[in-house]
């Protein structure tokens, strides 16, 4: 079949990166998309496996030019998903599945619109708190940032073409793998998908409180 470009979104904790990795071991028909940053690497982190590291200068010039399907500014720093990424996936006939946030996917659809739009849901607010105080890597004021990002991320809901709940992963992956495979019937409806994000978003103005 023809390769696709599938996006995945979620607020942070709701595990589309867990997916993506279990997905990438699994097959090998699939690519994910490396993005591009101009923030500078951390100490773990490897040019051409983590990001495309660029300097601002460079990042605006290929900005300017066209080249990315999307790009945005996040905690001071800029990102974006280079069109070359994708198209390279392409043209070794293999599927390419890219992690970017609401703002982006909404590029990505306006740029390119056979690409197929996945959110990915946690089951409940106090669910998605407890993965991110979980995590123990971040402050309460960097949490409550997040919980407030994922509130307004959670209102986008309706513009995805499939809508999963991760509240069971393998069952979660197997319902990527089938987008990726096109099949129509993954995920929840969009009317209990509006509905239950509308459920989190409240659970989640509770947790805040």
């Amino acid at each position: 079949m023809t390769p696709r470009v599938v996006v995945l979104s979620s607020p942070s904790g709701a595990g589309k990166t867990t997916i993506t990795e279990r997905l990438l071991a699994a097959r090998n028909d699939l690519g994910r998309s490396i993005s591009a940053t101009a923030r500078a690497p951390r100490a773990t982190e490897q040019n051409g496996r983590d990001y495309h590291f660029l300097s601002r200068e460079e990042f605006d010039r290929r900005e300017r030019a066209g080249e990315f399907l999307e790009s945005a500014s996040y905690g001071g720093h800029r990102y974006g998903t280079l069109r070359a990424e994708v198209e390279q996936l392409g043209r070794a006939s293999r599927h390419a599945l890219l992690l970017i946030e609401v703002a982006g996917a909404r590029q990505v659809r306006s740029r390119l619109p056979e690409a197929v739009l996945v959110f990915v849901l946690p089951p409940s607010g106090p669910e998605l708190v407890q993965r991110l105080a979980g995590r123990n890597t971040e402050d309460r004021e960097t949490v409550r940032g997040r919980l407030r990002t994922a509130q307004q991320e959670l209102e986008a809901v309706g513009e995805y073409d499939f809508v999963l709940v991760n509240d069971d992963l393998d069952q979660a992956v197997r319902d990527v793998a089938a987008i990726l495979d096109g099949r129509d019937d993954a995920g929840i409806g969009r009317q209990a998908a509006v509905q239950l994000a509308q459920r989190l978003r409240r659970e989640l103005a509770t947790a805040m409180q």
